[in-house]
């Protein structure tokens, strides 16, 4: 391992993943919180809006986090030629793969959204929101990707800075297109929306910029025809199955939120604020998970896999404690979080007894973020998916249905079978790290032979 590569530490590279994370959460409740101010009806459409962006992203994701796993591995390895044709050509396959699913979103988001049998006040916010948002999702698939690199770099710093310039810019929109300010036009949702895309571009300007800087990486139309190509197999290898894990998860969620939907606009109103309080909740252990995949990939491209076991764990550890501490605190003030949401007294009790589910819920997550990933890292990708495929679908859908619909249970059914998904899916993870199967999934073999 390169002198470089030794100062990496987990707090080192977690602080500013935990400050990018939090903001890209702030981003996205920034949007809720000043639309409430606005329209309840236009909060919930907003959120169907996301549930569908969310799938999309993951299909994004699928070679940002290919590319994490890759690039770590490598500069392990210390093959840091690999590493660059792998982020170069990462960039340019998620470019044209963004591009054809904006294009979907733009074309075709009225006709997904009918599914969704939303009421024709809240289908046109929501479709109004998805062509801007979804029709320039391209952009955001490209801030993922080199995000990653620089992440896999060590760069985590400068990814949060950017993120911190793109949240005051977001704001600044979404101020102006609801409030209207100086004879402003008053745009709600579409004035959401266009605030959100044009941030993103203005930070994929600077991160883009910042990633030739930090890594001084060629790019080029001569340099991209130039690669070596067989770079995508391994970029699918993993980023297939990572998505389908991903994309698992999302699509659960997309049919509980149809669920969700039969039991009225105030129900999915609740599920939006109650969410968006409870991302800070496991925004520990997102930052957490991310910082020790980084980690770990260094360290199994290295070949230290005594090491890479340890440091999994610890990792976990820490991300229990502060779950379980943060879900308590959040339960304790869960009236004065809501009431900045609402002022509906039936939404904020039912959000009340949703985030004191939560505090059995998070330490559950915590299994999974941080262990999924630490396995991602390791090149143990296909045993999370299938896991994945069957809790969520075969526990989390299924109970949601049962308690929530059939038993009349409504959100709190719902809540029961998101606690059982966690912890079974989280259990099952923790039994494969310890299995250390993981340890022969490595992709140095193919890297010694490339």
């Amino acid at each position: 391992m390169n002198t470089d590569q030794k100062k990496l530490s987990l707090f080192a590279l977690t602080w500013p993943i935990f400050i990018e994370t939090l903001l890209y959460m702030v981003m996205g409740n920034a949007d809720t919180l000043m639309l409430s101010q606005y329209s309840d009806h236009s909060v919930a459409a907003v959120g169907v809006a996301n549930q569908i962006i969310a799938v999309i992203i993951v299909m994004f994701n699928f070679i940002a986090l290919a590319t994490a796993v890759l690039v770590a591995q490598y500069l392990g390895a210390e093959r840091k030629q690999h590493a660059v044709e792998v982020s170069l050509i990462s960039i340019a396959v998620n470019f044209l793969f963004g591009l054809v699913l904006s294009s979907v979103l733009f074309f075709f988001g009225k006709p997904i959204l009918y599914t969704m049998k939303l009421s024709n006040h809240l289908l046109t916010e929501a479709n109004d929101y998805l062509m801007i948002v979804g029709g320039f999702l391209f952009i955001q698939a490209l801030i993922m990707t080199i995000g990653a690199i620089l992440k896999s770099y060590g760069f985590t710093r400068e990814t949060m800075y950017v993120t911190i310039g793109m949240n005051i810019l977001n704001v600044i929109g979404n101020y102006l297109f609801i409030f209207g300010p100086f004879d402003f036009p008053v745009l709600g949702v579409k004035g959401v929306a266009i605030s959100t895309t044009v941030s993103r571009l203005i930070g994929l300007i600077v991160i883009f910029s910042l990633l030739l800087k930090r890594t001084k990486m060629p790019f080029s139309l001569s340099v991209l025809r130039s690669l070596p190509f067989h770079h995508i197999r391994d970029l699918l290898k993993i980023g297939i199955p990572s998505a389908g894990e991903h994309l698992a998860y999302n699509t659960a969620q997309m049919l509980i939120t149809y669920f969700i939907t039969w039991l009225g606009a105030e129900a999915l109103t609740t599920r939006v604020y109650t969410q968006n309080i409870m991302m800070f909740v496991f925004l520990f252990g997102i930052a957490i998970s991310q910082g020790t995949q980084i980690l770990v990939g260094h360290l199994v491209g290295a070949g230290r896999y005594t090491e890479a076991y340890t440091r999994c764990l610890k990792s976990l550890r820490s991300a229990i404690v502060i779950s379980i501490t943060m879900a308590s605190i959040s339960f304790i003030f869960s009236r004065q979080l809501l009431s900045l949401f609402t002022d509906n007294e039936q939404i904020i009790e039912t959000g009340r007894l949703l985030l004191l589910l939560t505090i059995v819920l998070e330490p559950g997550r915590s299994f999974n973020l941080v262990i999924i990933s630490s396995l991602r890292a390791a090149g143990d990708v296909k045993f999370p998916v299938y896991m994945g495929i069957l809790s969520m679908w075969g526990v989390s859908v299924a109970i949601s249905y049962f308690l929530g619909i059939e038993a009349g249970l409504g959100l709190i059914g719902v809540w029961i079978s998101f606690i059982a998904d966690e912890w079974l899916r989280g259990l099952l993870m923790l039994w494969r790290w310890r299995s250390k199967v993981w340890m022969r999934k490595s992709l140095i073999p193919s890297i010694e032979t490339a």
